[in-house]
């Protein structure tokens, strides 16, 4: 994707709010946007996920899309459920697989309890899964997320920085906002820092330069769970895996260096029935 001296603004009379972004977007990349509030952060995520047109400049090349917005429109005449299997349909997912997809995501933010009840007498945290469901089931080649962790339980926290990284680790883009300062530390490709004119300054992540990996003594915590028994002996064998203690059953909680990090997610995502609860930094090797 790329973005080419993109401007927002809001009327001929209006200030910029977004002046003058361009950049080239590659796959696999984290981007996190940074800045104050009303600083045009959640203006430029929605141009770049397409649900807002730029008034100078614009984006190509870009795949399809899922998109959590700040605010998610609850008071909608469906369930839970139901509106996820509308949406998957208009994402072009046959039956049997739209109901799949959403099971599958709901079950793993937290929200399978609740998804046949009106989406207006739901919380807003759980509306809040709703969203994030929405966004993740055609498997998105970009995925933009703007404050999606904000009302999420703990679980539910996990489960979406999982869900980002596994984006990223199938050759996705993912661009998201956050207040929490150390979300997905340590694996973000690029900052964009907004400098309150609209103007955008973009520098490397603390995943370091394209093409370079971290320091091997850093590690990546990974709870998994779906495990068919002897897994978790199988996933020791991976290189660069330790997992310490005895693994509970159908799970495990393996400490990767950093540097093989998504080689082991790819591996795990294929085996059967598994999914990752969460993905966090660790402590260095040597324990």
């Amino acid at each position: 994707m790329r973005l080419e001296a993109v401007g927002k603004r809001y009327g001929v009379r209006e200030p910029w709010i977004v002046r003058d972004v361009s950049a080239d977007v590659s796959p696999s990349t984290l981007i996190r946007l940074e800045g104050r509030n009303g600083s045009g952060k959640s203006t430029l995520l929605r141009v770049a996920a397409g649900v807002s047109l730029p008034s100078k400049g614009k984006v190509t090349g870009r795949p399809h899309t899922g998109y959590v917005p700040e605010r998610f429109g609850g008071a909608l005449p469906f369930t839970g459920r139901d509106y996820l299997l509308h949406l998957a349909r208009v994402h072009g997912l046959r039956s049997a697989t739209a109901a799949s997809r959403v099971d599958g995501w709901l079950e793993r933010l937290g929200a399978a309890g609740y998804a046949d009840r009106p989406l207006r007498s739901l919380s807003k945290g759980m509306c809040q899964k709703i969203a994030i469901a929405q966004a993740l089931l055609p498997n998105p080649g970009l995925l933009v997320l703007d404050e999606a962790w904000t009302g999420l339980d703990q679980a539910a926290r996990g489960a979406l920085d999982a869900a980002a990284l596994e984006r990223v680790a199938d050759g996705g883009t993912v661009i998201f906002v956050d207040h929490e300062q150390t979300r997905l530390q340590g694996k973000i490709s690029q900052r964009w820092r907004f400098d309150g004119g609209g103007r955008v300054t973009m520098t490397p992540g603390d995943a370091g330069p394209a093409g370079e990996k971290p320091d091997a003594r850093e590690t990546v915590i990974i709870e998994l769970d779906g495990l068919e028994p002897g897994a978790a002996a199988r996933l020791a064998e991976i290189p660069g895996v330790e997992i310490p203690g005895v693994p509970p059953a159908r799970g495990a909680i393996a400490y990767v260096a950093a540097a093989r990090s998504d080689d082991v997610l790819r591996q795990v995502l294929a085996w059967d029935g598994v999914h990752v609860v969460s993905v966090r930094a660790g402590q260095e090797t040597g324990r």
